[in-house]
This record gives structure tokens, C-alpha cells and sequence, in this order.
């Protein structure tokens, strides 16, 4: 006589498998739209097993959030490349490229925060007071450091890292959710350093052949005056 043998699940297990239903459900149909019987349903458990991992569906909706962007890496990869000691332009498409692949690979996380951001707006300022202020303030800081180096133009350095971010998120917003992708579809690299050059060209600053010409005659003239290589020779006497 056959017997069938249950396989018995992990605790672990059982609420990583609730998470992967509710996180596809909360990101087709909203954190308001979706009820925990629909969650059991998608994941094949009861519903109360549900509320033995998890004490809400809030609770489960932070759990998902918390998870996907730790494994995403965010800001060690973030700050990892700002500390690289690489050149202004190899950093920032590195980063766009980040961010891209990223996105790409999952846009289940970004539907997911639309909704938030759509139904509450407490859920979305706990995102984004959590995972994005620390994400904008490296690359301010990173942004000021090259002001002080006179490399960039002197501007609100939180405002310069929202504008490059804005730029890579917008372009991938249109790719992913909206999809245009499958209308036009971009190489990740050439998007990048396309982007980057276009917020570069309006931060660098650019000194025009002329005025490097005149600077460097100045800098010769000066060391030419008498009277300054005579103030020279009495401040090494």
C-alpha cells in the first residue's frame, strides 16, 4: 500500500514563503488591496500561520522592505565606490549602472514603493527615512568634498546628488514600469556615462583654453616682478 509523505517545512522557510506571495501581491495590488487571505492563498498555508511569523500585515509589508533592500546592498556598494579614489566620471556611471541593474532585476521593490508612496504617505517617509536620506547624504558629502577641491561649481550639494539620482531613476522608471524598453531599449553602460556626462557637464568647472593661457602668464609674470623675488630672498633669508 502507497504512503504519502509531507514534507515538513522550515520555520524559515514557511516565512520566506509568505514574504515572495505578499511581496508580488502588495506590488500588483497595493498594500490596501491586498488582504491576508489572499496572501495565505498565494503561499498555500492557512491564514493564521501567517500571524505566527508575522503580528500584521504591516509588520509583514516592513519585513519584505527591510529584507529586499539589505539584499540589495544599497549603501555599502554605494559607499564603496565613493572611497574608490577613481575619477569623478568612472564613479558616478558606476553608481547610474548600480542603480540600473538593480531596478531592472527587480522592479517588483519599485511598483511596490508606488504604491506606498500612492496609498500612505507615513509608509513612505519611513522608506524614505530609513534607506534613501543616508543614500542622498554620502553622495552629497562625496559632492562638497569636490567643491572644496574646486572641481565643482558651488551649488546645494543634497539638490546636485537628488538631480543625478532623479536623472537614473526617472530613466528607469520609463524603462521598467512604463515600458518603454520595449519600444527602445538602451545598453545600461551607454545610459550611465550618458547620464553622468550630462550632470557633470553642469557641475564641473571648465576653465576655457584662454583663461588657463592668461592664468598661466599671470603665474609667470608675478614670478618675474623684482620686488616679489626680492620678498622671495628675504623670507628664505
Amino acid at each position: 500500500m502507497a504512503t504519502t509523505s509531507r514534507l515538513r517545512v522550515s520555520g524559515r522557510d514557511r516565512r520566506l514563503q509568505i514574504m515572495e506571495a505578499a511581496k508580488e501581491l502588495f506590488a500588483r495590488q497595493g498594500f490596501d488591496g491586498t488582504t491576508t487571505r489572499q496572501i495565505a492563498q498565494a503561499a498555500r498555508v492557512n491564514e493564521a500561520v501567517i500571524f505566527r511569523h508575522f503580528p500584521s500585515k504591516e509588520d509583514l509589508y516592513w519585513a519584505i522592505i527591510d529584507r529586499e533592500c539589505e539584499r540589495a546592498g544599497w549603501q555599502p556598494t554605494l559607499l564603496q565606490q565613493l572611497d574608490s579614489g577613481a575619477g569623478d566620471r568612472e564613479i558616478f556611471a558606476g553608481i547610474a549602472e548600480d542603480i540600473l541593474v538593480r531596478r531592472a532585476k527587480d522592479s517588483g521593490l519599485s511598483r511596490l514603493l508606488l504604491f506606498s508612496a500612492l496609498e500612505n504617505q507615513q509608509r513612505s517617509q519611513r522608506f524614505f527615512q530609513t534607506y534613501v536620506v543616508e543614500y542622498y547624504e554620502a553622495i552629497a558629502k562625496y559632492i562638497c568634498k569636490r567643491m572644496d577641491d574646486g572641481a565643482f561649481r558651488t551649488v546645494n550639494p543634497l539638490l546636485a546628488a537628488r538631480g543625478f539620482v532623479g536623472m537614473i531613476v526617472y530613466h528607469s522608471l520609463i524603462q521598467e514600469i512604463y515600458g518603454a524598453k520595449r519600444y527602445q531599449d538602451f545598453d545600461v553602460k551607454e545610459v550611465s556615462e550618458t547620464l553622468t556626462d550630462i550632470w557633470l557637464g553642469g557641475m564641473e568647472i571648465r576653465v576655457h583654453p584662454n583663461q588657463a593661457k592668461a592664468a598661466s602668464l599671470a603665474t609667470r609674470a608675478e614670478g618675474q616682478n623684482p620686488r616679489r623675488k626680492a620678498k622671495s630672498s628675504q623670507l628664505r633669508a
